[in-house]
């Protein structure tokens, strides 16, 4: 059974306008999402659209930290998630709400401390591929070697470094749209079986993205056929 991850952003500059909230909505928000279908809800506070300008630590915190206390207070509340590429982030939200799975867009590149973070934490861990930054990461698409065997690649070397720092529970991201062309980013919603075959799930995030030329659906329903486990999406783009 495919999972979905609903999006839910605590930016002012998000690409969908419709996925931002603030939090004394995030309640009825995420109750929304629940009865749409998703089963993991995933809170983020810095925009990572192409272009977007970086956010500083205690701003992200700023804006995630009143969104967590409300999550914390619900009586009943779906499995969470939250992107980030903060070790600090991860700790302090771990502090507020306990286990929830963190969402890293840089693998732990970003942050040298994140996966030793999640490992003593025990948290789930999702490790998406980039190349760059939100503003360089369109004109880092080359794949001399194919973006396949180029993932494949990448996330083996991965689990070499999860599994030294204590991290086993993992999902896998291709990272579509980051640093890869519209024609790679098809070819790997076609190719996810290599993928798949590396023995973890995987979380394809093609909603709304500008490779898709507005059709999201037709790229999830490739995903599914072709071993996707999770879909991260916003939720009107069922």
């Amino acid at each position: 059974m495919v999972k979905l991850m609903g999006i839910l952003n605590l930016t002012p500059d998000s690409f969908i306008e419709s996925s931002r909230a603030v939090p004394a909505d995030v309640p009825a928000r995420i109750r929304t999402m629940q009865d749409a279908g998703a089963s993991i809800i995933d809170l983020g506070a810095v925009s990572t659209r192409p272009g977007a300008s970086p956010v500083g630590l205690e701003e992200e915190w700023l804006r995630l930290e009143p969104a967590l206390r409300a999550v914390a207070a619900m009586p009943s509340r779906p499995q969470i998630s939250i992107d980030t590429t903060r070790a600090e982030i991860v700790r302090r939200a771990f502090s507020v709400l306990g286990e929830f799975i963190v969402n890293d867009i840089s693998s732990g590149e970003d942050d040298p401390e994140m996966l030793g973070v999640a490992g003593s934490l025990g948290l789930p861990y999702v490790a998406m591929h980039k190349r760059g930054t939100p503003s360089t990461m369109d004109g880092l698409c080359e794949y001399p070697e194919g973006i396949i065997p180029s993932l494949t690649s990448y996330f083996k070397d991965f689990e070499r470094r999860a599994s030294a720092a204590g991290v086993s529970d993992w999902i896998l991201d291709p990272g579509l749209g980051f640093a890869k062309t519209p024609e790679q980013c098809w070819e790997i919603l076609y190719g996810l079986e290599a993928l798949t075959a590396l023995g973890h799930p995987v979380l394809i995030g093609a909603s709304d993205k500008r490779f898709t030329g507005g059709n999201t659906a037709l790229a999830h329903a490739v995903a599914i056929l072709h071993g996707a486990s999770i879909l991260r999406l916003h939720m009107r783009s069922l």
